[in-house]
């Protein structure tokens, strides 16, 4: 990074006011749980924008599908990255327009993509022949995005071995959707929580140098779409918005230029949503392993299977807040509480945690908001799908006594008061 961008790093995002005074108005809420502050989704929202004026943001609702969280970005003016026709329902009972969803998702039915052209979803994404030729057949008239491979250094979540196609053969692809009255475009995923700038310089090349060589067969695209990858607040630092939004622009115009008339995507998810929430869970157990080893085992009521898939391998840290006046911090190994010995969540990424800390102790996982309800099972173990509720500083939110989305489930409320205590 350079001086500029040292000086620029993300602030790490604690507690909001407003999710501290929630916590704080709520000390026997049954852990764990998920606030999610709305205002900062729409602060997020409001700086990307402004940092790439040009993008056309399109939220990636797989990141967090809570309705609060559609409609804020909807009445924003956001569009919607889907994955499934359960997305495409969700955004369509919102009412939001199908214009504004994209289906971006490379693996679908043939079924479900002839039902989202019926919604009128036009934006379509493939990285296979097979899969172009289900649009060809189901969408006519629609615009399909071919996605390049990348190689996805730098990011905590790579994405670069499931999705993805070369260049050479996307040159393929992008003539057969031409020849076949598609209009297309470009889309490339640099790897999720990317953290190195150059990152979209290099997927840009590729898919700069693809455009140039369609347009000099007569072929011009619709548009390049830059996927996810921009980040938020975990333990590592990262830039600001403003040094991805000025490095995205080079790239922008050293390869494509200056004249591109294609529209520019984006797809952020866990950008907008992940420093706006924090999950509060409890120590359920301390232990050492072997008895007198330095290094404690301190098991959480949240695990790999009900909210924290994404510390597989532990790729995404998380930064934890522990109560205060409990000691120096000293090594520990982060578990969750299910029978499963996968659920172990950081062993070697170095975490401490206060000498003191007891059972019971409610610990705070910060910039929890994006991958977490989403990912979390439906009852494994018995456990609860992870429970949410939204906060902002304007007045009353409703908050939700289940997870989102649980199709056909209805998790149990504890304690159904505390879902409508929420900030005033």
């Amino acid at each position: 990074m350079s001086t500029a961008q040292v000086r620029e790093r993300h602030n790490p995002a604690g507690l909001t006011p407003a999710a501290r005074r929630f916590l704080a108005a709520n000390p026997e809420l049954q852990t764990p749980f998920l606030v999610l502050d709305l205002d900062v989704v729409e602060a997020r929202y409001r700086q990307l924008t402004s940092a790439m004026p040009r993008a056309r943001v399109l939220y990636a609702v797989k990141a967090n599908p809570a309705r609060e969280v559609l409609q804020r970005l909807a009445d924003l003016g956001s569009s919607f990255d889907v994955a499934s026709p359960g997305e495409i329902d969700r955004c369509l009972k919102l009412g939001i327009d199908p214009a504004r969803l994209a289906f971006g998702n490379t693996v679908k039915k043939e079924r479900d993509i002839a039902y989202a052209r019926s919604c009128g979803v036009g934006i379509f994404t493939v990285d296979a022949e097979a899969e172009l030729d289900k649009v060809i057949r189901q969408a006519p008239g629609s615009t399909v995005y071919v996605r390049i491979s990348t190689d996805g250094a730098g990011a905590d979540w790579p994405l670069s071995r499931k999705f993805g196609c070369s260049p050479g053969d996307a040159l393929g692809l992008l003539r057969k959707a031409a020849h076949a009255g598609l209009s297309f475009g470009v889309s490339f995923h640099v790897g999720s929580q990317q953290r190195d700038l150059t990152a979209w310089d290099r997927a840009l090349a590729d898919a700069g140098a693809l455009v140039r060589t369609l347009s000099q067969e007569g072929y011009q695209a619709a548009g390049v779409n830059l996927g996810g990858g921009l980040p938020c607040a975990y333990r590592e630092p990262v830039a600001g918005i403003g040094a991805y939004g000025q490095a995205i622009h080079r790239a922008l115009a050293r390869h494509l230029g200056q004249d591109f008339a294609g529209e520019v995507l984006t797809e952020p998810g866990r950008y907008l949503v992940g420093d706006a929430g924090v999950i509060q869970t409890e120590v359920v157990l301390i232990s050492r392993r072997p008895a007198g080893d330095q290094t404690r085992w301190v098991y959480l009521d949240i695990g790999m299977f009900n909210g924290l898939t994404e510390t597989l391998d532990e790729a995404i840290r998380y930064r934890i807040g522990a109560p205060p006046g409990r000691g120096a911090p000293g090594p520990v190994v982060l578990a969750g509480p299910s029978c499963d010995s996968a659920d172990v969540l950081y062993e070697k990424s170095g975490y401490q945690l206060p000498v003191g800390l007891r059972i019971g102790d409610r610990l705070q996982l910060m910039s929890a908001g994006a991958y977490t309800a989403s990912y979390s099972t439906v009852w494994f173990n018995g456990f609860e799908p992870l429970r949410t509720f939204f906060v902002s500083a304007a007045g009353p939110v409703t908050g939700t006594p289940s997870a989102q989305p649980q199709p056909g489930t209805r998790a149990t409320a504890p304690d159904r008061q505390h879902a409508h205590a929420l900030e005033r």
